[in-house]
């Protein structure tokens, strides 16, 4: 099947402690990497002669804000973009700080890749396991350990198997990842991170931007059943366009698997089934279409359908339920607390909830559940139950990350306040649920 892109796209995130250097890592992607501009090379050499004794200060590339440059913290996710001649990147860099967790999961939701870090001289602290947990629990598919400032313990291999020992112990017990990958790295010095070091002759894996570059993505969207969340149902509004005066196009993202021409789908919540007839793009028609294009799909028959309606294949159905199961990360201040209202967003809709049950917490240093807490409290990982207005159709977070996730918006203020994972349905919509017009 061949990609509608003639280069990859990989989305990975960077996280680790404060001072594990991330910013500086990021900056020595984009700098040996040649993807910054000469003016920006230009700043940062003048800005060496201020602050770094003479030294490229690369952080300064990524920590753009100054107030945070004078805090020396970073805030926020900061999105960067660079190319190589094999692929593109979009890098997520989310701030390390405890209190910021829910930056990493805003960060991290759409990666296929994450990067920890970790200090060769601190080795596994409390973070590393957040973080890893994190990605874990995010569904992302790739991992990797940058263990960070090897130079400053000597470039001990010892040091560096320590670590990696450490985190492989706990490592099955989250039982997610595709692959994990360890490199020794010096991302101010620019050890194996573009370049391969000749301090780490015991080393022979790939540098960090190789391991990018070839890392295996393709096979990480869910190709299997075809989900497609109705974002707005297109009606050309033009009655001289005699061609035009019938169209009715449903417009989306796909969110799974592959529509074609000709395959009989079901249309969610209603239940009526149709054939698809054509499918648009903005340039021109396709005989097959697959997740995660943005499409116009035409049916055979005039069916009623409305925003956050969802458009399935026969052969691999979703659940529908308002009762739901899933793993929250609580990002307010204001404790999660049982009976709380809600707006759920999920993929193009928005309804209203109810916390129903507070089943446990998740204990970072363990990764076990603590049954039946009070409370959630900011950045804690709990497991809930919430129940809906209406029914929502979805998928298990683990089979497909875009159906499977949600967030929870507090009502009044607007504010997002939770990112959800949901659990796999317990019952999938019936397909013999209305049999009409096939």
């Amino acid at each position: 099947m061949h990609s509608a892109h003639p280069i990859e796209l990989l989305r990975f995130n960077t996280c680790g402690s404060v001072d594990d250097g991330k910013s500086t890592l990021i900056g020595r992607l984009l700098y040996d990497s040649k993807s910054i501009m000469e003016d920006q090379m230009e700043a940062l050499e003048r800005s060496a002669d201020i602050t770094g004794g003479g030294q490229v200060n690369l952080a300064n590339l990524t920590d753009g804000l100054r107030a945070e440059r004078e805090q020396g913290i970073t805030i926020d996710v900061a999105y960067r973009y660079f190319a190589t001649p094999k692929r593109k990147f979009i890098v997520a860099d989310t701030p390390g700080h405890v209190q910021y967790t829910r930056n990493m999961v805003t960060g991290a939701s759409t990666a296929n890749l994450s990067i920890v870090l970790v200090d060769a001289r601190l080795g596994v602290i409390e973070q590393t396991r957040r973080h890893t947990y994190l990605a874990a629990l995010l569904g992302i598919p790739h991992l990797v350990i940058a263990v960070n400032k090897m130079d400053l313990v000597g470039w001990s291999e010892e040091r560096f198997l320590e670590i990696r020992d450490a985190i492989e112990g706990f490592l099955p017990k989250l039982d997610a990842f595709k692959d994990v990958k360890f490199v020794p790295i010096s991302a101010l010095n620019g050890d194996n991170v573009v370049d391969f070091s000749k301090h780490t002759p015991w080393y022979c894996g790939p540098t960090l931007l190789g391991h990018l570059e070839t890392v295996h993505i393709a096979s990480d969207w869910n190709l299997s059943g075809l989900r497609f969340p109705v974002q707005w149902v297109n009606r050309p509004n033009n009655p001289t366009d005699q061609k035009l005066h019938d169209f009715r196009g449903l417009s989306g993202q796909l969110a799974g698997g592959i529509v074609k021409v000709g395959q009989k789908v079901m249309v969610l919540p209603s239940g009526m089934k149709s054939t698809v007839k054509e499918i648009w793009t903005y340039d021109g028609s396709l005989q097959q279409a697959f997740c995660p294009q943005s499409v116009t799909l035409v049916l055979e028959h005039d069916i009623d359908i409305s925003r956050g309606d969802m458009i399935v294949g026969l052969d691999n159905l979703p659940g529908m339920s308002s009762d739901l199961r899933g793993r929250v990360c609580w990002m307010n201040q204001r404790p999660l607390q049982p009976g709380k209202k809600f707006f759920l967003k999920h993929s193009t809709q928005t309804v209203q909830a109810i916390l129903s049950g507070l089943d446990s917490r998740i204990d970072i240093q363990t990764f076990d559940p603590i049954p039946s807490p009070a409370e959630l409290g900011v950045n804690d990982i709990g497991e809930v139950r919430i129940r809906t207005a209406k029914p929502l159709i979805f998928d298990g977070y683990g089979t497909n990350r875009l159906t499977g996730s949600f967030i929870l918006i507090e009502q009044g203020t607007n504010q997002t306040v939770a990112a959800g994972m949901l659990y796999p349905p317990t019952e999938l919509v019936k397909p013999e649920y209305n049999d009409f017009a096939i």
